[in-house]
């Protein structure tokens, strides 16, 4: 048995493995294979990219024979394969093991990587596992926990290995490395995501929002949205005169969730209400000009305590889950993958890639009729609330955080771990990036006279299909990948980014709602204020770090802990006002100003 099964397996007495319906996550996993590469690879100079061509969507592209202005092939590897494992702390489902594009990567790199996820248990959970049983993998990505496994001695030292391979160490700056080093002053994992390469591509609203299905807006007449009561005024609605699913499940109108770190789906609207950038721990402002910022409690607002207020109006009224407050990651996913939820507050990351992969499946309604959860408007969009009409909001920033907190790793146990940053460079070359997003030409894509890489309507519904992506296509989704302008200046670094691509790629009535509220995709949909982040943002960057080794840190434990409590029992409180009151008096028994402070010095002392 692997290393990492035993790891989890073993010692977890919570481990119960739960389907989380028929989704895919877009990730993938395992294997043991025999085949060829060359270790030196082409090296690519930064250059002045020019603007990517946008190839008219109406017209047919003419195929050519093979690629233009990409790296030449490289020879296969030439020995034994080394294979390794990868535990990701994220739900996602597993690749076949005899997948078309891994096998592939495994004859250009010599190296196949069989992947695990998160079944049943919570991150802190799985991590203490491991650093119990002392198994690790050879890879391992998580959200948050990384400095556990640092602080036992669990990873290995990027340092050498940054300067042995540009491809990995050009991810970042000096100054951006910098901010991975830890208390010995190495770095020891990487974020993996917001790199670009060349020009920023963005078409994704990949943050917090209040999320809402296309087919709700378009039996409105696509309504303008602003406020909560405008977006719960449209659910309830929506819900009374549809009320079932084509297969006769009921809607669930709105439900959230409450479950360990991923609380932020309740407790954060407050901040983003009121217009604050993701901070996440405070908003700050800046009505006395960017040189004099102050931090703002948002748990204690009239916005917070009229936004709780809400919530548990309308779960009196049955328009929230019932199960909302106990419901967990798995049993919340699995909702959404029916299609039955009309609307939530989260983040896009947090349910799209494990939820959606799903919605173009053929079900049957209860007539015998043949629909799929896109074809019916069950994809959502994001609405940027505010507290009033006419507020600004930044939802959406305009900048690539990096998160020093996640990231991949390589573990002390890894059986070889030159070889490991080896794959891990190998990752980053154009040939294998393409491999990994657009798939292998002629079968996922096709080239037109100008270069530019194009699908036909076939491609785009098999890589968009479940099994088709579990037999064929190979992300290694949590490894390092770019984002932006291929390195041929011509193309996008993601399909999905690519302009010609994007629009039909989206299910029609996603590029329906678009049409009919004058947009392109969805950063321009939701609509933020186009600022230049402060220079202290994102400062969850700091509060995510804290402990309870602090006095500040102690007091932001128990701040959790008492929203953990507080925040469900207020949703479905008889009294609002009384629990209100009480849930203020708890609060303050926390003393919050101790850590107000602590978050105020640190917003001066970044400026």
């Amino acid at each position: 048995m692997k290393r990492i099964q035993k790891a989890l397996a073993g010692l977890m007495t919570i481990s119960i493995v739960l389907s989380v319906c028929s989704c895919t996550a877009g990730k993938v996993p395992s294997g043991d294979r025999k085949v060829n590469s060359d270790a030196s690879k082409p090296e690519f100079q930064e250059t002045s990219l020019p603007e990517p061509t946008t190839p008219d969507p109406t017209a047919t592209p003419t195929p050519v024979s093979g690629p233009t202005a990409v790296p030449t092939p490289r020879p296969v590897f030439d020995g034994d394969i080394t294979n390794f494992t990868m535990f990701t702390t994220m739900y996602g489902n597993e690749k076949s093991d005899d997948n078309e594009i891994k096998k592939i990567i495994a004859e250009m790199t010599g190296v196949y990587v069989e992947e695990y996820w998160l079944r049943g248990q919570t991150e802190s959970e799985a991590v203490d596992a491991i650093i119990a049983s002392g198994e690790c993998p050879d890879f391992i990505y998580t959200g948050s926990s990384n400095v556990k496994l640092y602080e036992n001695d669990y990873l290995i030292a990027w340092d050498d290995y940054l300067e042995m391979y540009p491809n990995l160490k050009e991810l970042y700056s000096e100054e951006q490395w910098d901010k991975f080093r830890q208390e010995d002053g190495h770095i020891y994992w990487a974020d993996v995501f917001e790199n670009y390469y060349g020009k920023d591509t963005s078409t994704l609203h990949n943050e917090q929002a209040f999320w809402i299905q296309v087919r709700v807006l378009e039996w409105a007449g696509y309504p303008k949205i602003e406020t909560l009561d405008e977006y719960f005024d449209l659910i309830e609605r929506y819900a009374e005169a549809n009320p079932y699913m084509p297969n006769g499940d009921p809607v669930i109108p709105y439900t959230c969730l409450c479950e360990d770190w991923r609380y932020f789906c309740i407790e954060s609207a407050p901040l983003f209400l009121d217009g604050y950038a993701n901070n996440m721990c405070v908003g700050v402002s800046t009505e006395n000009g960017i040189k004099n910022p102050k931090v703002v409690d948002y748990n204690t607002t009239e916005t917070a305590k009229n936004y709780f207020k809400k919530l548990n109006e309308e779960y009196q009224k049955g328009i929230i889950d019932p199960d909302f407050a106990v419901q967990n990651y798995d049993e919340y996913i699995s909702k959404i993958c029916t299609g039955r939820v009309l609307g939530m507050s989260d983040q896009y990351w947090d349910f799209a890639y494990s939820a959606m992969g799903s919605f173009e499946e053929t079900q049957y309604a209860e007539n015998g009729d043949p629909y799929s959860l896109s074809g019916i408007g069950c994809d959502y969009v994001p609405l940027g609330l505010v507290a009033k009409n006419g507020m600004s909001q930044r939802y959406h920033t305009y900048s690539h955080d990096i998160n020093v907190d996640a990231g991949i790793a390589i573990s002390t146990n890894c059986v070889d771990p030159d070889k490991a940053f080896k794959f891990l460079s190998d990752l980053l070359d154009q040939d294998i990036h393409d491999l990994r997003f657009w798939g292998i030409e002629g079968v996922d894509y096709l080239i037109d006279e100008n270069g530019s890489y194009y699908r036909t309507p076939e491609m785009r519904i098999n890589w968009s299909d479940s099994n088709y992506k579990d037999s064929h296509s190979c992300e290694y989704s949590y490894m390092p990948q770019w984002r932006g302008t291929s390195r041929d200046g011509i193309n996008c670094m993601m399909p999905a980014e690519q302009p010609s691509e994007y629009k039909a790629s989206l299910p029609e009535a996603v590029v329906k709602c678009f049409d009919a509220y004058g947009v392109n995709n969805y950063v321009e949909f939701i609509g933020s204020e186009e600022v230049v982040p402060e220079p202290w943002y994102p400062l969850w960057t700091w509060s995510n770090n804290l402990t309870t080794s602090t006095p500040y840190g102690a007091v932001w434990v128990s701040i959790g802990e008492c929203k953990h409590e507080w925040l469900p029992k207020l949703v479905m409180s008889k009294n609002f006002n009384t629990d209100w009151k009480s849930y203020m008096t708890y609060y303050e028994m926390c003393d919050p100003q101790v850590f107000l402070d602590a978050a105020q010095a640190e917003v001066n002392n970044r400026i």
